[in-house]
């Protein structure tokens, strides 16, 4: 009777860290796995076996990749991985950060020290519309000829106030946004800005922070809100790895 076959162990990747980091981290990985680093040079890898290659996007799973670059962030600058990144053995990763070796330290040099808040401000009214409306002269006028003709409005009629009101919501975010990254900028290395994801978000800002000025930087996010009205809601977050100032595409 045939044996069955073993499981295929991997090793699953989780951060880039300085050669000068721990060897072994005391944190627990995927399945409990013990997190350790595999050097290749000035770089190093940090890792844990993985007995089973398929890996689903659980929120356990999910869990305990950010819970050890939350770790890997209290000890040391690191380049955090997205989810779900294995390679089969131990000389594949040393082979890739030996290949990828100088843009590697330079962007743990960009990172060093640093990690990330992010800033999401929204519009805190009950309807976008509405509140553009009311608050733009020139959409108000619009909205009111097209309630005011003797005829139904047409789809272009409808199209063209859509437009007028998108390109409202374009310019209030960028001059909103422009007016919180000038108030925050003293404490950031660097502000990206991230894509928007509904209509009432205003802004969606990723900020570089040293460790040592966080609490500048929170305490710079009152003052910003409190150039606002009621009618926005500031909400800050982190600190996390820097995931937004990393570029680092792996093909292990």
């Amino acid at each position: 009777m045939a044996k069955p076959a073993a499981a295929k162990e991997e090793l699953y990747l989780y951060a880039i860290v300085g050669a000068s980091c721990a060897d072994r981290f005391d944190v627990s990985g995927l399945d409990g796995g013990e997190v350790y680093a595999i050097p290749a040079g000035p770089v190093s890898a940090a890792v844990s076996r993985l007995r089973n290659g398929k890996l689903r996007p659980e929120r356990r799973h999910l869990a305990a990749h950010e819970n050890v670059l939350r770790h890997l962030l209290e000890k040391t600058s690191v380049l955090p991985m997205r989810f779900g990144i294995t390679a089969s053995c131990p000389k594949a990763i040393e082979k890739i950060l030996s290949r990828n070796r100088q843009t590697l330290l330079e962007q743990l040099r960009r990172v060093a020290g640093k990690k990330e808040m992010g800033l999401r401000v929204t519009w805190d009214v009950p309807n976008i519309f509405e509140y553009f409306v009311n608050t733009h002269e020139d959409l108000r006028a619009a909205r009111d000829r097209l309630v005011g003709m003797q005829r139904l409005p047409t789809q272009e009629d409808k199209i063209e106030l859509g437009r007028m009101f998108d390109q409202a919501l374009q310019r209030d975010r960028e001059a909103h946004a422009a007016q919180v990254e000038a108030a925050l900028s003293p404490f950031c290395a660097e502000i990206m800005r991230v894509k928007c994801r509904n209509e009432y978000e205003v802004m969606n800002l990723a900020c570089l922070v040293a460790g040592d000025s966080l609490a500048n930087f929170e305490a710079d996010v009152f003052q910003a809100a409190a150039m606002f009205d009621n009618n926005f809601a500031f909400d800050y977050n982190g600190p996390w790895a820097p995931h937004n100032f990393v570029d680092v595409d792996l093909a292990l």
